[in-house]
């Protein structure tokens, strides 16, 4: 079953931050553990990872799979907070995200890792718009986005799918979401000259799967 680890990592260990829920994050690992177990070629990629409230989760489940030799975990980060908002982002009930919001360190970062024991990710510390194809890994099975705003998911997606396997599944953060509207946006944007199968969600969670 898709679910065979998630919902064991999911009782036994923390959530460290308030960033994302329990019922979200269970999405999230549902759909990596999905791509784990129909064997989708690639590394698995997190575009905004905060202090790896995720990021540590995502190391779990490909632990538990033993697949710690045949796929490696990649973070991407500014650790300077939130970027600019655009047009697309804007809305009176998201007033509160602010350019330089959730701003933590690399160092804060891979002390969770070592708290809990876990080898670190690899990681990248960058604004999105300045990274290349060639600073993403070559063939990627799953990514999850988490980049809040239009840009950043625009820009993680102009990344991400070209080197999305057959079958490799995106999930993107704070979809129709009515604080933070640029991720829907950003998605319909990307996505409407693509053949995709139509976006599926839950818990705020935008689930794409390549054909």
């Amino acid at each position: 079953m898709p679910d065979r680890h998630t919902d064991a990592l999911l009782s036994k260990y923390p959530i460290i931050s308030d960033q994302i829920k329990r019922p979200a994050l269970k999405v999230v690992l549902e759909q990596l553990e999905s791509t784990i177990e129909k064997q989708i070629s690639g590394d698995v990629v997190e575009f905004g990872c905060y202090i790896g409230t995720t990021s540590l989760f995502l190391r779990r489940m490909l632990d538990a799979h033993d697949q710690s030799g045949s796929k490696q975990l990649h973070v991407y980060d500014s650790f300077a907070g939130l970027p600019a908002k655009t047009s697309q982002d804007a809305s009176a009930a998201g007033e509160q995200f602010v350019s330089g919001e959730l701003a933590v360190s690399k160092k804060q970062l891979l002390e969770q890792f070592h708290r809990a024991n876990l080898r670190p990710p690899m990681v990248h510390k960058c604004w999105f718009n300045e990274l290349t194809d060639h600073d993403v890994p070559e063939v990627i099975s799953f990514a999850f986005l988490d980049g809040d705003f239009y840009t950043s998911i625009h820009d993680s997606l102009r990344l991400v799918w070209p080197k999305l396997s057959a079958g490799g599944i995106i999930t993107i953060d704070d979809y129709k979401r009515e604080a933070l509207p640029g991720p829907e946006r950003a998605v319909q944007e990307f996505f409407k000259d693509k053949a995709i199968k139509p976006v599926a969600y839950a818990h705020n969670i935008a689930i794409i799967c390549k054909l």
